[in-house]
């Protein structure tokens, strides 16, 4: 008999991927910080029956906390994906064509690549620059990438994030993905790669973000988009190495990212 997916995920567990938004989190100082504050508040405004009701201001920009970068998020000697000139597409409005609503919502197989748990640790060294034999050591004690998959790296550096200085790495840096492991990824097929740290990249000590080499061969030369700052330490306790993920930024029209709520439904035993 077949069974339907509610049947199916109901004997699931889902791990939430997003970090919490919340005023002075840890992000890059290249974008707006997020703000959110009560508008209005309980006995503001009082209707005639006595209820009353709260709300919020938001503001954000496309790249902070869990977000996907869209393809027009990074050019190179000013093209994007596809060898089209940045400027015939970008203006006040945002991109006319590689915006974020542009992203059809994912919702497929995922690999877990814990590159910590490789080494042994739960959480990889400040700068440690992730290669493609790593990666290809990982998926030996993971799960098979086949192409179209998500494919998520773990450094364990979700572990930090309530401190903000550490989890930012300006002055030890941060660990990720070098360009040789950005190109095996590409040479696999991936639909789209997540990790945990605000930038998908091996961040050296004191360099910030000089230069984004893997953002250039992920989004401009293969198309595939970015999933950052991601949760994921909670994926690697369990031991969680192939799932579903759902994945659906906010269809924010023309922008260069937006944040998202990834949701990995893993199989319980």
């Amino acid at each position: 008999m077949n069974r339907t997916l509610w049947e199916l995920t109901s004997e699931a567990t889902v791990f939430d991927l997003a970090q919490p938004m919340r005023r002075g989190m840890p992000q890059s100082p290249n974008h707006p910080p997020f703000r959110m504050l009560l508008e209005r508040r309980h006995g503001d405004m009082r209707r005639v029956d006595g209820g009353s009701a709260a709300n919020e201001l938001i503001v954000t920009g496309g790249h902070v906390g869990t977000h996907v970068d869209a393809l027009a998020h990074v050019s190179h000697d000013g093209y994007v994906h596809g060898g089209i000139p940045a400027a015939e597409l970008q203006s006040h409005d945002g991109f006319s064509a590689l915006g974020i609503d542009e992203f059809a919502p994912f919702v497929g197989r995922a690999v877990h690549l814990d590159v910590a748990r490789l080494h042994g640790v739960q959480v990889l060294p400040a700068g440690h620059r992730i290669t493609a034999d790593e990666l290809a050591a990982a998926e030996k004690a993971s799960a098979p990438v086949r192409p179209g998959d998500a494919v998520l790296i773990g450094t364990g550096w979700s572990r930090l994030w309530d401190d903000g200085p550490a989890f930012i790495g300006h002055d030890d840096g941060v660990p990720g993905p070098g360009p040789d492991a950005a190109r095996w990824l590409a040479d696999r097929g991936a639909a789209v790669a997540g990790g945990e740290t605000i930038a998908f990249e091996h961040i050296p000590a004191g360099k910030g973000h000089a230069t984004l080499p893997v953002h250039r061969i992920l989004l401009v030369d293969a198309g595939i988009n970015i999933v950052e700052t991601m949760r994921l330490h909670e994926l690697a306790d369990a031991g969680a190495t192939e799932f579903l993920l759902v994945l659906a930024p906010l269809p924010v029209v023309g922008a260069t990212g937006a944040p998202a709520r990834p949701l990995a439904v893993v199989p319980r035993g």
